[in-house]
């Protein structure tokens, strides 16, 4: 909202809060000013700028590993809401799920013959009641029933995959999560990894510190490629080129390791492990761990290093990509090199 020409007003109505978690707030009746001219809170510095209204994030950590400085939108000042829903769908989700881990239930095969259960058809239906209640003109595009929505398109899309890793699931091990991604045209802002059993949930906001359960985290260093414990959902998931292209990698590590689903990128965020590698990922299993990886100073992109992206619509066919991630950017580099993609 505009009240003048020498100032932009708007009204926050929950908190502002920096990336090492201090908090700024206001009371919800009245509105907060910034000026054209920057205004610096400790760690980060929040900058207006005319005529876009661009508010710009400088984001200075004490931690090892910096987050990279990120240019946001002025709507990204709901980024707060978001992570509220973003938390309430997790809670939700959660739920449904530990009704059903270690019980007796039906198993189905979807057309490409991985299996699916009622607690994954009946923990993203309530994630998509609750997300159409809080935003009715986002999108959603969830695993089991794909997109939802009125238009094509959108602005802001929330890709879910309510039990990433069902062949855990249904085996009774506790190394499968919930996935939670918000785009905003395209790009993922938020990121959440949930597993619902151990009560762990990792969270990737854009421009912030990733946080397990509230406390912020990194990244570990490793030096090489022979000192890194390196993590894939399973051998038997490559085939041809790809298959001797992970060969490759994990003859030169130190400790190769096998099947955690998507509980491994978490166990990379939070320095446990140095390298994850996979082939066959669908958008809805890795676009929520963009943020949560990056917050936490690794890097995650396909084989050939490019950024991963998907635009998300009605029209959107579901491709499969080539994953790496890395806590360290030097065993990164020396992982893409050996790929050879």
């Amino acid at each position: 909202m505009l009240s003048d020409s020498s100032s932009h007003v708007f009204s926050l109505k929950n908190r502002l809060r920096h990336p090492n978690s201090a908090v700024f707030s206001r009371s919800s009746s009245l509105p907060f000013r910034i000026s054209p001219s920057a205004l610096k809170f400790g760690a980060i510095d929040f900058k207006m700028s005319s005529p876009n209204y661009t508010l710009s994030c400088n984001c200075n950590s004490n931690s090892k590993t910096d987050i990279p400085t990120v240019d946001l939108g002025l709507e990204h000042l709901n980024l707060d809401r978001f992570v509220d829903v973003g938390n309430e769908l997790a809670d939700a989700s959660g739920d449904v799920i530990r009704k059903y881990f270690r019980k007796s239930f039906d198993i189905l095969d979807k057309e490409d013959l991985s299996p699916v259960t009622i607690a994954d058809q009946a923990a993203e239906e309530l994630m998509v009641k609750i997300i159409e209640k809080n935003f009715p003109s986002h999108a959603i595009f969830g695993e089991e029933n794909g997109w939802r929505c009125k238009e094509n398109v959108a602005d802001y899309v929330w890709v879910l995959d309510p039990i990433d890793g069902t062949k855990s699931f249904i085996t009774g091990k506790p190394v499968f999560g919930t996935l939670i991604a918000l785009l905003h045209k395209g790009k993922p802002i938020l990121g959440i990894i949930n597993q619902p059993v151990l009560r762990e949930r990792w969270i990737g906001t854009i421009g912030r510190r990733t946080t397990l359960n509230g406390q912020e985290i990194s990244t570990r260093s490793c030096p090489q490629l022979s000192k890194a414990y390196l993590y894939t959902t399973s051998p038997h998931l490559f085939s041809g080129d790809a298959e001797l292209a992970f060969a490759r990698v994990r003859n030169k590590v130190k400790v190769p390791l096998y099947g955690c689903d998507c509980y491994a990128y978490a166990l990379l965020a939070s320095g446990y492990v140095d390298l994850v590698i996979e082939s066959g990922l669908k958008p809805y299993d890795f676009l929520s761990l963009i943020p949560v990886i990056g917050g936490a100073g690794g890097v995650i992109t396909d084989w050939k290093g490019h950024q991963l992206h998907w635009e998300a619509s009605s029209n959107s066919n579901v491709t499969s990509f080539n994953v790496v991630a890395a806590g360290d950017k030097r065993v990164y580099q020396e992982a893409l090199d050996t790929l050879q993609w």
